[in-house]
């Protein structure tokens, strides 16, 4: 079990972990290292629990600044078949003092069932007073493609008259900015944070574990484009190593934040 993630502040901005639940997933079988000449998990037994597997945490983040509430990401919601343990969203906003009618936006990173769990339950809206937000790109691939997803169309078409969609990189409030980061979906983007000298990133699905950021070539089975995913997390990996910009992740064990750390021949992930 993951040591549960504490909020952090970015100058005048406050983010908050916001804990849904949890998922376990055969490691081998979900993240892949095809160019590696090996086990490419044989060195990272501490991202396995005892069992052998991948646990992923569910959830999302919410962020404080001036007079919103914005919440990135919706968790899971209401599953709980063993493998997906969902349903502790509403709970953990009420613990840091928040009612669904409170939150002013939600930014969903992207459109996959385990970011939009709690975006509607039974057909109706969660969040009943926010604007719900996402790229084009990704409504269009999941909801109004030829191939689009029916529970995603079933889950997501009550929120579309709160639905903003946007196509460029842009501002939500102040210091809080969406970028577009495609590959695991095509509308997948990056959440970033910046107040003062500070500055944070909250990156969905860009990595699901921390050894993808610390090493290359790692492709994961949910990716919808494993190429561009790949190179789009490289290219966030060179961004963040070295700096001091604070890191959360859609799945990374506890929602912790961290730094990526410049190391000899390998990155390095630091709490």
């Amino acid at each position: 079990m993951s040591t549960w993630g504490s909020a952090q502040v970015v100058g005048d901005i406050a983010i908050a972990p916001v804990f849904d639940g949890r998922a376990f997933e055969n490691p081998r079988e979900v993240l892949l290292r095809p160019t590696f000449n090996g086990d490419p998990w044989a060195h990272h037994g501490d991202l396995l629990n005892a069992e052998g597997q991948l646990e992923l945490t569910m959830g999302g983040y919410l962020i404080r600044t001036g007079d919103r509430l914005i919440l990135v990401d919706a968790g899971v919601g209401m599953i709980n078949n063993g493998q997906y343990q969902g349903g502790g969203l509403l709970t953990s906003l009420l613990e840091l003092g928040v009612e669904p009618s409170d939150i002013t936006d939600v930014i969903l990173t992207h459109l996959h069932f385990d970011h939009v769990g709690w975006a509607t339950q039974q057909g109706a809206i969660v969040f009943p007073n926010a604007t719900y937000r996402c790229h084009s790109a990704d409504w269009q691939h999941f909801i109004e493609s030829d191939t689009a997803d029916d529970r995603a169309i079933r889950k997501l078409s009550p929120i579309a008259p709160r639905l903003e969609l946007f196509d460029t990189d842009h501002t939500v409030a102040t210091g809080v900015d969406v970028r577009h980061a495609p590959g695991h979906t095509p509308g997948s983007v990056i959440v970033i944070i910046s107040s003062g000298d500070d500055r944070a990133m909250l990156i969905g699905d860009i990595a699901h574990c921390p050894a993808e950021l610390t090493e290359n070539d790692w492709e994961a089975v949910f990716d919808v484009d494993r190429d561009l995913a790949r190179r789009t997390r490289e290219a966030l990996a060179a961004e963040l190593e070295g700096s001091t910009t604070l890191v959360g992740a859609a799945h990374f064990p506890g929602l912790q934040f961290g730094r990526l750390l410049t190391g000899e021949g390998q990155r390095s992930w630091m709490l």
